[in-house]
């Protein structure tokens, strides 16, 4: 995330609350998104899961005072009602996979892993996004396989002898799981961290004006 200066805040032009960066730069593939922490804080209390990965990665490169005081302040953004985050994500995959006359392995290992980040989350109110990390809990002897392939560059080859029938089976199965896991979990409905936020915000904001 990154922090709007003041003089853009309260000037006349557009604010720019979300910079998205795609290129290659010194043959590194850079594919960035960042927003301004007010949009961050708004997106943390709409149930939405991408920030909470974002904020709760362990891809951290450079972390702060400030940035461990928001993880602190977010566990009280955590809804059960984040299921259907995950549950829309993985619906949105399928119809993707289902429709492609050519298979690929990336489209599978994204349904996985956005279901089963869901049902972690339902289930232990905890974030975690990294699909060999889940995979320890759930132990779906297809996962390998499919990380086999991306680590081997082989992400965008077809998967010739794919059932997906299978996979749709699983899609399903993994969907009642999920919403089971989301009836019985202990998270609130509701988030509890917007005046805990407000306040981390008003402070950030006023802590980068200069007086010259």
């Amino acid at each position: 995330m990154h922090i709007l200066p003041i003089e853009e805040i309260v000037g006349l032009d557009a604010l720019q609350e979300t910079i998205e960066l795609s290129e290659i730069r010194e043959n590194i593939e850079i594919d960035l998104v960042t927003h301004d922490l007010k949009k961050f804080c708004s997106l943390l209390l709409k149930r939405n899961g991408y920030v909470l990965e974002q904020l709760y990665s362990s891809l951290i490169v450079y972390s702060t005072p400030e940035h461990q005081e928001l993880k602190a302040i977010a566990v009280n953004c955590l809804t059960r009602f984040h299921s259907y985050h995950y549950s829309g994500f993985a619906k949105n995959q399928w119809q993707l996979l289902s429709k492609s006359t050519a298979p690929q392995a990336k489209p599978l290992l994204y349904l996985y892993r956005v279901l089963l980040t869901g049902i972690y989350l339902m289930k232990t109110g905890t974030i975690e996004a990294n699909l060999v990390s889940l995979n320890q809990e759930f132990q779906l002897p297809y996962i390998p396989e499919l990380i086999d392939l991306k680590i081997q560059g082989a992400e965008k080859s077809t998967l010739k002898d794919i059932d997906l029938d299978f996979h749709f089976q699983e899609y399903q199965r993994l969907q009642n799981e999920l919403e089971v896991a989301s009836q019985n979990s202990h998270l609130p409905d509701e988030p509890s961290a917007k005046e805990d936020l407000n306040q981390f915000l008003v402070r950030l904001r006023k802590s980068r004006i200069s007086y010259g």
